[in-house]
C-alpha cells in the first residue's frame, strides 16, 4: 500500500470520527491529512509529509480556533426571540416598587418586571429582553 493511500485512508477515518462526534477541529486535521496524501502524490519524503500534515492541519485548527473565539457569542436562550416569543415585546410600568420590581399586566397575568442592573426605574414604556425565571428583564423605550 503506498503512503498517499495510507494518508487518504487516515484523512477518511478523521472525517467519519467528526462525523460521528461533531468535533469540527477533527474536519481540520483531516485537511492537514489530505495535504500530506497530496504531497505523497508529489513524491515527498515521509519526513516531509508529517511536516506538511502539522502545519497544514495545525494551521487549520489554530486558524478555527482563533476565529471561533473572535465571533460574538450567541444570545442565551433566555434573551433569544426564536426560542421565546415574550423577547422584543414591550410592557407599560405604571410605577416601581422600592425593592426595584414592579407589577404589569402583560398577556392577561399579572408579570412581575426588573430592570437591567445599571439603569435607573422609570415609569413608562418598556421592551422585553429577556426572561429570568418568571420575571421580566427590561429596558426603558
Amino acid at each position: 500500500m503506498t503512503e498517499s493511500t495510507i494518508w487518504w485512508l487516515l484523512a477518511g477515518g478523521a472525517i467519519a470520527a467528526e462525523l460521528l462526534t461533531g468535533t469540527f477541529f477533527l474536519l481540520m486535521i483531516a485537511f492537514g491529512m489530505a495535504a500530506a496524501a497530496l504531497a505523497a502524490h508529489a513524491g515527498a519524503g515521509t519526513v516531509v509529509q508529517l511536516l506538511v500534515a502539522a502545519v497544514i492541519g495545525g494551521g487549520a485548527v489554530i486558524a478555527c480556533y482563533f476565529v471561533k473565539k473572535r465571533r460574538p457569542s450567541d444570545p442565551s436562550a433566555r434573551a433569544d426571540r426564536s426560542v421565546n416569543l415574550d423577547v422584543g415585546e414591550t410592557v407599560f410600568v405604571e410605577e416601581w416598587n422600592a425593592d426595584g420590581t414592579a407589577t404589569v399586566k402583560y398577556r392577561g397575568a399579572n408579570w412581575t418586571v426588573i430592570q437591567r442592573a445599571g439603569h435607573t426605574p422609570s415609569a413608562g414604556l418598556h421592551r422585553v429582553a429577556e426572561l429570568v425565571g418568571s420575571r421580566l428583564l427590561v429596558d426603558k423605550l
